[in-house]
């Protein structure tokens, strides 16, 4: 079966998985309310949680992995009935008073350890934002608008993906071959954002950022639930709700966030932005305003021009197996872990290129087993992710549950005869997934519903985006990038280069990222909106990112991470502040340092989310920072280096 598990060699399996998972959780209802308050109810909730994870969790893999069409929509069906199930028992009064019992005794909680008294206030917090607190016709209502939202979600997800048409006789015969045709009509499935070609890239803009009023009732819908659902439950709008337990705690921290970085790179922004019209105006003369459309374009041929950055040079040091030793070394010399393959089982995996990894601590022994799906397929998404398909958590016979979890990649198969190669790009974000899989497997909490990655959205991005300063760094990458021909290493200047190519337009692309945050703290703030959700996005893009705003296109109707990361979208940018610094102040020195590396691990992964995040990064660099440190540390990372500058120039 997939994953090991027995039920599931074929489709029918995940009915199976989960009427046993409702079966067990009825049972573990009726003890939880039976049970006097302890520290016994709290895991008897986590025992609770663990048994819906294990086949949601599971299941919210396989049904965007899986090749098999029957297995994906078996998947889809769990998922949505066991969804359905948790936002029941999330306004279940009796369970909910056998918690709120146990958290009113002052003399019980003081005796609770940190971790366990956290993980009691946070199914609690579940309960409040689902409205437990409201009599019984306004829970019903919660229960509706939280079903209502999970549907808007999906609808509007599938939404942000189809291609537009157009009848290809609106465009010039000469452009039309970029797009693909049907019948009489053209279909436009993106941007197409490298063309060279200016006119490919406005038609491009243009048509798939029209506007839809079907996708545009969805997400003003969607919105306008969220809000409804937030007030009922107490909170004045879906920010305070979704911000609550974060690392920024509340919509003001953001909006501070957004402003101060926002004023920080404006000048920086603007010289970009110089820049890039200067190059339009020398490779188009009759047309050289610089459009929303430009920007990705032309900044990509500054860096090109300014370092030769051809990917293609790079390829064949970056083989998919020095790259894998090389977070092998990585992992061992930071934290004594090593990775090795493992063989599956028959019906274990859903394609034969998936390969199974056991990540083994030098004295702590197995922790834990990650499965590699790196290689492109049809119906396989183009998205780079990392799934937890079952949680760590100890178990009631001392045991230890070991975490599961999948990285999935988009890696082109390789050419006859050589290795699978990977570019610069695809090298990072490897190293960057592989950063949320370590979180998940030192993650090792006693709770599963703490474990690992399950922490606050700002801080659980740091590990993955702190492994990107590693990726970047010369000491490390010369530890494993040699040409898959020669054996020879990857030239310090030539990593020296591509570092410094990312800074090439890096503010431009910062404020693109800030303009994004801030228009979605303003759809999710206070409600009714003052203006259309168009009308929003052509303001703030004016004021925020500075390039003119389209007529008739819609782009937030595209804006996917709407429903994944719901006013947290600026948790990208802290992330990355918070790695800057743990980057500079704990590894710049020594990528390598072990003592570090414990200290990381003690201070960072070792809580997943049982702790508060703010209190990590505190343990992490001995100090409080402030949203300046914050602003301060994304700013100096776009500082060029001295020494590669003068050597390049």
């Amino acid at each position: 079966g997939l994953f090991g598990v027995p039920e599931l060699s074929c489709p029918e399996g995940f009915q199976e998985a989960q009427d046993k998972a409702l079966q067990e959780s009825e049972q573990l209802v009726q003890k939880a309310c039976s049970t006097p308050p302890g520290p016994e109810t709290v895991r008897i909730f986590d025992q609770l949680s663990d048994s819906l994870c294990k086949v949601a969790d599971l299941a919210d893999f396989v049904k965007v992995a899986h090749p098999d069409f029957a297995f994906r929509e078996a998947a889809e069906e769990a998922c949505r009935n066991i969804g359905t199930v948790v936002e029941k028992l999330n306004t279940d009064v009796e369970l909910c008073q056998s918690l709120r019992r146990l958290l009113a005794d002052e003399s019980i909680t003081s005796s609770l350890d940190p971790e366990t008294r956290r993980v009691a206030e946070l199914f609690m917090f579940d309960f409040e934002i689902s409205g437990i607190h409201l009599d019984e016709e306004k829970r019903k209502k919660a229960v509706d608008l939280n079903v209502r939202i999970l549907d808007l979600c999906n609808e509007f997800l599938i939404g942000t993906h189809l291609p537009n048409k157009i009848d290809k006789h609106v465009l010039p015969e000469h452009i039309r071959y970029n797009f693909i045709a049907e019948g009489n009509y053209l279909q436009v499935a993106g941007l197409h954002a490298d063309c060279p070609d200016d006119l490919v890239r406005e038609a491009a803009y243009k048509i798939f950022l029209h506007s839809n009023a079907q996708q545009l009732s969805r997400l003003e819908d969607l919105l306008a639930s969220r809000n409804s659902l937030a007030q009922l439950v107490g909170y004045d709008t879906f920010a305070h709700r979704a911000l609550q337990g974060t690392m920024a705690k509340n919509p003001e921290t953001v909006r501070q966030f957004l402003e101060k970085l926002s004023d920080q790179l404006s000048k920086r922004t603007q010289k970009d932005f110089e820049m890039m019209t200067k190059m339009k105006m020398k490779l188009n003369p009759q047309n050289s305003m610089l459009m929303p459309w430009d920007h990705p374009y032309y900044s990509g041929v500054l860096r090109a021009e300014r370092y030769n950055i051809d990917p293609g040079l790079y390829c064949p040091f970056f083989s998919l197996g020095a790259c894998m030793e090389g977070l092998n070394s990585l992992f061992s010399q930071l934290l004594g872990i090593s990775l090795y393959a493992e063989q599956t089982k028959r019906g274990e995996i859903w394609s034969e290129d998936v390969r199974k990894l056991a990540v083994v601590h030098e004295t702590e022994g197995l922790l834990g087993y990650i499965y590699c799906d790196f290689f492109q397929r049809p119906d396989k998404p183009h998205q780079d992710c990392h799934f937890t398909v079952r949680g760590g958590r100890l178990k009631e016979n001392g045991e230890y549950q070991l975490p599961v979890v999948v990285l999935m990649l988009s890696l082109p198969h390789s050419a006859r005869g050589a290795p699978t190669l990977l570019s610069p790009g695809m090298m990072e974000n490897l190293f960057h997934e592989m950063g949320h899989a370590m979180h998940s497997m030192l993650g090792r909490t006693r709770y599963q519903h703490v474990t690992g990655t399950r922490c606050p959205t700002d801080f659980a991005e740091v590990p993955s985006i702190l492994m990107e300063y590693f990726a970047n760094d010369y000491r490390v990458v010369n530890q494993f990038a040699r040409h898959y021909k020669t054996g020879q290493p990857l030239p310090k200047n030539m990593v020296s280069r591509l570092c410094e190519s990312k800074k090439v337009c890096a503010a431009a692309d910062m404020q693109l990222q800030v303009f994004y945050a801030v228009l979605d703290q303003i759809y999710h703030g206070k409600h009714p909106l003052k203006k259309s959700t168009t009308e929003i996005l052509k303001e703030t893009q004016e004021k925020v990112y500075g390039l003119p705003y389209v007529p008739n296109t819609a782009w937030q109707l595209r804006f996917s991470h709407l429903v994944g990361y719901g006013a947290k979208y600026y948790s990208y940018l802290m992330s990355r502040a918070v790695a800057s610094m743990v980057w500079k102040q704990c590894f710049a020195q020594n990528p390598f340092d072990r003592a570090m590396g414990e200290r990381y691990r003690r201070e960072m992964l070792a809580h997943g989310g049982g702790k508060e995040p703010i209190l990590m990064v505190q343990g992490m660099l001995q100090k409080s920072p402030s949203v300046e440190d914050f602003v301060d540390a994304l700013v100096s990372d776009l500082d060029h280096d001295f020494e590669t500058f003068i050597m390049d120039s």
